[in-house]
């Protein structure tokens, strides 16, 4: 869907920050409105509030963001983050950072049993915390060398590449595969 054809919900407002054009979409342009939130601009139409999401999270989160309206319509598809200038570029991230929390586990300390349910306790790159795994099957595979593995909250972990860990938490995981 292009964005000039309008959401009956969307809200105008004066923006706060202009960020500059969107590839692809002529005379729109990127901003946050009074309220802080990313909206496509084309004056003198009202401003559309969007949402960026990734197609491919894990493995090219900086490839095919989609923009997408209130009513979870793609109003915009962004090739690649680079593609967007850099005052855009910034508000994009800024709000993908704001949605998306998927620690990176860098190493599993301590595993408090080899069966589920099992406490580990674990470095992410966001410090250390400890997770509950419930099954072994909140491990899952997404490629040979990287896992996604869901805690009891619903907390999901990434581990990037396993052959990075070192070798008491590749034993530990070892374990539960």
């Amino acid at each position: 869907m292009r964005p000039d054809t309008r959401p009956t919900d969307a809200i105008s407002s004066p923006s706060s920050h202009v960020a500059g054009p969107v590839p692809g979409l002529p005379g729109w342009s990127l901003s946050r409105n009074a309220f802080g939130r990313l909206v496509l601009s084309h004056p003198p139409q009202p401003d559309i509030p969007v949402t960026p999401i990734r197609s491919f999270p894990i493995t090219a989160p900086d490839e095919h963001i989609a923009l997408v309206g209130v009513q979870g319509q793609e109003l915009a598809s962004i090739e690649h983050l680079r593609a967007l200038p850099t005052d855009a570029r910034r508000l994009v991230e800024e709000d993908l950072a704001q949605r998306e929390f998927r620690p990176e586990i860098l190493r599993i300390r301590h595993a408090s049993t080899w069966a589920t349910p099992s406490h580990w306790d674990v470095e992410t790159d966001r410090g250390p915390t400890r997770l509950t795994l419930k099954a072994e099957e909140d491990i899952r595979r997404l490629s040979a060398t990287s896992l996604l593995i869901a805690d009891a909250h619903g907390v999901q972990y990434l581990v990037r590449d396993m052959a990075a860990l070192d070798k008491a938490s590749r034993r530990i995981l070892d374990h539960f595969l």
